[in-house]
């Protein structure tokens, strides 16, 4: 009985950002559990690159659509068109992100403070706002936002303030939404990853001393990975997670413990 709980069979899932990292492991997951998964992604290239990985795993993209998150329009255009494609829209997950870390406060320029907010927080209530009419419409839907521990905590040694206010917004947006919408059977959660080992943190290879101070501030001494990320996704699209709403989940390695 528990473990049917986990299974997607028959659900469109619609992935943000699923060309790499965190989004391309959720698809994978959601996938393997036997959901329809559309992958989502600004960048064709690595779009068509997910959609060869999946394949190779034996599993297969529903469909694939280039979208900007930024965009409310298109972003409006496309949950349309994966209604008319494919009839619903059960589980969304707002993965597309940014961080363009390492810039202290005094020295972030208006360009850097407006596109860093404009993808992780417009972005995900764009895309919120357009699939969660149609999941309001059927009375049912999980939304799975990912936020991150910066959310919580500030980051050391870098400056990001721009990030981190950007993903505490998404977690307060998580809360909102999913108080509007309980009654309406529609979940919103979101959860909250450490560093994960993505081309986002990719720029941390560079630099040892950085490394080493954000693994020296994690009880499990080291970065996550993205599959570990993808498996607490998967669990809150899932009925195994029916009770949960408005729930921020860290994925963290215990990071925000100290």
């Amino acid at each position: 009985m528990y473990m049917n709980k986990f299974k997607l069979t028959n659900r469109v899932a619609v992935v943000t950002g699923a060309g790499r990292g965190i989004g391309l492991a959720t698809a994978e997951a959601l996938a393997d559990a036997g959901a329809n998964v559309v992958l989502t992604d600004a960048n064709e290239k690595e779009l068509e690159t997910a959609q060869a990985y999946l394949q190779s795993k034996n599993l297969k993209a529903a469909d694939a659509m280039v979208l900007n998150v930024t965009d409310s329009a298109a972003v409006t255009n496309t949950a349309d068109e994966v209604v008319n494609r494919h009839g619903k829209i059960d589980i969304l997950v707002n993965n597309a992100g940014i961080a363009r870390s390492e810039t202290n406060a005094e020295d972030v320029e208006d360009e850097h403070w407006l596109n860093v907010i404009d993808v992780n927080l417009n972005g995900t209530f764009w895309c919120s706002r357009a699939f969660g009419r149609h999941m309001l419409k059927q009375k049912s839907g999980a939304i799975i936002n990912v936020g991150s521990m910066s959310g919580f905590i500030v980051n050391r040694p870098q400056g990001q303030c721009y990030y981190n206010a950007s993903k505490a917004a998404v977690h307060h947006l998580t809360k909102s939404l999913a108080a509007e919408w309980a009654d309406r059977n529609v979940r919103v959660n979101a959860v909250a990853p450490t560093y994960i080992r993505t081309p986002l943190n990719q720029f941390v290879e560079q630099n040892q001393e950085m490394f080493q101070r954000w693994t020296d501030s994690t009880p499990m001494s080291r970065l996550g990975q993205p599959e570990e990320v993808a498996s607490v996704i998967l669990f809150l699209a899932s009925d195994a997670a029916s009770l949960m709403t408005g729930s921020v989940v860290t994925v963290d390695g215990g990071y925000t413990c100290w």
